[in-house]
């Protein structure tokens, strides 16, 4: 038994898992700095890379040949055939990407959808795309998993989608329909929720322990919660749903939605409407707020803003976070003026709250779901599986 009370097996498990999570996270990363990070002699790195290596999780190649100071030290690398699906099924498109465990975007595909994807229809389209990629970019590729991003509430011990109210699921097995349709392990998470650990672990939050991150998407408003660096779930794994709050609103002419909740009132769709738009993507949305600049798009953009600043400041009072993060539509709602954003929001919040808050877009874009979809297959590869692969 070891020191600690636990197996040697164990404990080298535990040791591999922290191994390739730093490579994940962080690398290329040095022999060298994966002692110092994890306080292991060298030639127990060199063992575990070793094993990394067979396996096919991670691959060295040779230091730097700038470094010239002391002993050159290979460096370590995820393995870049490692990829993750990654979705996103929204009320008028399906979103797919391949996420490599490089963090890199090996493939991108946006399939637009006449009618509401249903449960085992998005099972199928994620199905029929991984068939497509593997002759095509994803040819030799090592999938380890599917990742899904679904905007509603969804079970965290089971990936049971019990309430997608713009997709009109309900208690939908959706990770066991992914499954059975792929072959292949699933996770199933809130979209809002992944994208947050998304942006906190390589995006707009990196480093930032305290982070309220909110998300506006073709179905609404979810939110994410980091707390003291560690994602906030809830007892069922549905927390962070700002958008279905009952809004402030201080100014009687600006309700649209009487009795309504936050993303009835802080819409992408009454903005897609003042823009005189039918259907358009985050990009082509601010390209023509930014063209149009008529009274009716003015007001309907200051008026979605004053709702969300107050909406913004009840999370500030209750979770006083160091940065807010703002995704999708809303990004372009702040983007229109940052500053007034910040200012109407710590005019509205407790000073002491609000002093140190900033509100931020999120950095990794259109991308932020589909790689916070892809990180929960990375952990559940890491953490639970990894033995599999060994």
């Amino acid at each position: 038994m070891a020191a600690n009370g636990g197996t040697l097996e164990g404990v080298r498990q535990r040791n591999l898992a922290r191994l390739l999570r730093l490579v994940h996270l962080g690398g290329p990363l040095s022999r060298a700095s994966l002692t110092e990070a994890t306080g292991l002699n060298r030639s127990t790195i060199a063992g575990l890379v070793l094993e990394l290596t067979v396996a096919g999780l991670v691959e060295e190649r040779p230091p730097d040949p700038s470094r010239r100071v002391g002993r050159p030290s290979p460096l370590v690398l995820p393995h870049p055939s490692l990829v993750a699906i990654a979705a996103n099924p929204e009320v008028d498109a399906i979103e797919l990407g391949a996420v490599g465990l490089d963090q890199r975007m090996h493939a991108r595909v946006r399939l637009p959808q006449d009618v509401v994807l249903s449960p085992q229809r998005t099972a199928d389209l994620i199905a029929e795309q991984i068939t497509r990629w593997r002759s095509a970019e994803l040819a030799g590729a090592d999938i380890v998993g599917v990742g899904v991003a679904v905007p509603g509430l969804v079970r965290a011990s089971d990936g049971l989608v019990r309430d997608a109210p713009h997709l009109r699921w309900v208690d939908a097995p959706l990770r066991d329909l992914v499954m059975e349709t792929t072959g292949m392990a699933t996770s199933v998470g809130n979209d809002a929720s992944l994208g947050a650990i998304a942006e906190h672990l390589y995006g707009a939050a990196v480093g930032i322990d305290d982070v309220v991150y909110l998300n506006g998407g073709a179905s609404g408003i979810g939110g994410g919660l980091i707390v003291h660096g560690m994602p906030v779930g809830g007892v069922g794994g549905y927390a962070g749903e700002f958008g279905q709050n009952r809004p402030g609103i201080a100014a009687a002419t600006d309700q649209r939605a009487p009795d309504g909740v936050l993303e009835d009132e802080v819409s992408r769709t009454r903005l897609l409407g003042a823009a005189g738009l039918d259907q358009a993507d985050d990009a082509e949305l601010a390209a023509a707020l930014r063209r149009v600049h008529g009274p009716d798009v003015v007001a309907e953009v200051e008026r979605q803003r004053r709702i969300l600043a107050t909406a913004l400041s009840n999370a500030v009072n209750v979770l006083n976070p160091a940065v807010v993060v703002l995704g999708g539509f809303l990004t372009i709602l702040a983007e229109h003026d940052m500053p007034g954003l910040e200012a109407a929001v710590r005019a509205q919040s407790m000073p002491a709250c609000g002093e140190d808050m900033r509100i931020v877009p999120a950095a990794l874009a259109e991308d932020r779901l589909l790689i916070g979809a892809a990180e929960a297959v990375f952990t559940d590869l890491i953490t639970n599986r990894l033995s599999e692969r060994l």
